[in-house]
């Protein structure tokens, strides 16, 4: 099929890392998309969400009919999906039954082709949990009816990518480290603008069809030669480096777990993958859709750059189902609510409490945040460390610490729900409204729906603590939208 006859696709994974800047790529090319996503909200986030040739359709893979009804007049399908961050430990057979739902959707379709993203690893029976799921679902889709082009990939590097964040947080914050025997394992990463360039490029290369592609950038590095790059990037003297090989798959996820912002459910299949060699097979990809490829170094200079701009476009931690709206009837719910007037406008106060978490905090008793959330890093949770994607926006579906924004409208509403292990429901919810034009009002409520009597224990413990926490929060809130603006 040549790009001429390709004109509309569809994508699923749009709201994820690699899909949520691939769509704005493939519109770039004159493509009508299609996005099948959870959570359409996730989609208005995006610089692109407007654009004309794009179609957004709401429903779950495991719909078989919503799947047909999305594939259907299609010419391609991208298909950008995997369950780690949302299914636990359970996310293989998540995925093998996403993949099969997906499979009896597109068939009776006019849609012949499916392109996949996958992992790189060796072939041989020590392939990790991680990397074995991936290699199930590419072979369930190469099986099919269907061609598929499935594109193997290592250690993707750009700004927001977990495995990206991982190095640097371990890399800027231990000067020592005493890590795994697999720091020496050989890898081959590649820039997530090298990535992309071969997703939208395959569709122009009929030979990339029915083919299973190995992509990667121009080097081929160690984990610890990988370090190293990363602390001179930073800036930083150079790691010093010391591989035992008493260290267990669980205990580094756990170490990994308690210096990034990426949990322990996460970084565990990460961490089991690392022991496996993840380097190109061949020259396939570049001699079917030659181009120009990032190295190491270039990558990671590129990756840095976004992040200190602030402008990264997607993050590890927005992929996932989002939380459904708790039912708050039906059981007891404990609130904390405050209310202030504020001298200024309905756009200023909303602009002061968009500022929360991340590297600018929660207005005061920030020591109280950093406890509850190293409390929750060590229990499983995602903590505080996780932060936020920009310091000063939000959007639908974001993480922010240990929260997620599960309610947004710009200038007006603002709700929180907590990602934290916790025995009940938390959600943490602002309202403004304009009073005139340089004055407004502030509502901030904190509910938690107990979940048995370890949640009741669990309100009554912290209650004392709230009588410190929230008129802080608000009070600074207040005052930062009071502040004298040039």
């Amino acid at each position: 099929m040549s790009q001429a006859e390709i004109n509309r696709v569809l994508v699923c994974g749009a709201t994820g890392y690699v899909g949520g800047r691939l769509v704005p790529k493939l519109l770039e090319e004159g493509l009508e998309v299609r996005c099948l996503v959870r959570s359409p909200e996730k989609i208005r986030a995006f610089s692109w969400a407007g654009h004309p040739q794009l179609e957004v359709i709401e429903g779950n893979l495991d719909n078989s009919e919503i799947v047909h009804r999305a594939a259907q007049d299609t010419d391609a399908v991208y298909y950008l999906v995997h369950s780690m961050i949302s299914a636990g430990e359970d996310y293989a057979k998540r995925d093998r039954e996403l993949a099969n739902a997906f499979l009896t959707g597109m068939r009776g379709t006019n849609c012949r082709r499916i392109i996949y993203l996958g992992g790189l690893g060796e072939l041989g029976p020590d392939l990790s949990r991680h990397l074995h799921s991936r290699r199930e679902v590419a072979e369930i889709l190469c099986n099919s009816e269907f061609d598929t082009t499935v594109f193997r990939a290592a250690m993707i590097i750009g700004s927001g990518s977990a495995s990206f964040e991982i190095l640097r947080y371990l890399v800027e914050r231990l000067p020592i480290m005493i890590t795994p025997k697999w720091v020496k394992m050989e890898t081959q990463p590649i820039a997530i603008r090298d990535v992309l360039r071969y997703l939208v490029e395959c569709l122009k290369v009929p030979e990339t069809a029915d083919r299973v592609i190995d992509i990667g950038g121009t080097d081929v590095f160690t984990y610890q030669q990988l370090m190293q790059v990363m602390a001179k990037s930073l800036g930083l003297t150079k790691r010093i480096i010391l591989p035992i090989p008493v260290l267990t798959p669980k205990l580094s996820s756990a170490w990994i777990s308690l210096v990034t912002p990426v949990n322990a459910s996460i970084a565990r299949p990460l961490a089991e993958g690392l022991r496996n060699r993840t380097v190109c097979r061949d020259d396939t990809a570049q001699r079917l859709m030659p181009g120009p490829l990032l190295g190491v170094k270039e990558a990671i200079d590129a990756a840095l750059g976004k992040w200190r701009m602030d402008d990264v476009e997607t993050r590890w931690s927005t992929a996932g189902a989002m939380p459904g709206d708790p039912e708050w009837s039906g059981g007891k719910v404990f609130l904390d609510q405050r209310r202030r007037n504020v001298n200024a406008s309905a756009r200023q106060t909303f602009t002061a409490l968009s500022q929360i978490g991340g590297k600018y905090g929660y207005w005061g008793a920030d020591w109280l945040w950093w406890l509850r959330g190293l409390m929750d890093k060590a229990i499983g949770g995602p903590g505080l460390r996780r932060g936020r994607r920009h310091p000063k926006k939000l959007s639908y579906g974001e993480a922010v610490d240990f929260w997620r924004v599960n309610g947004y409208k710009n200038g007006e509403w603002l709700r929180l729900t907590a990602e934290m292990k916790l025995p009940g429901v938390a959600e943490l919810e602002f309202q403004v409204e304009a009073v005139d034009d340089t004055h407004s009002c502030i509502t901030q409520t904190a509910r938690f729906r107990p979940s048995g009597l370890l949640g009741l224990a669990y309100w009554y413990a912290v209650l004392p603590l709230h009588f410190f926490v929230f008129p802080k929060m608000i009070n600074g809130i207040v005052r930062d939208a009071e502040k004298p603006t040039d």
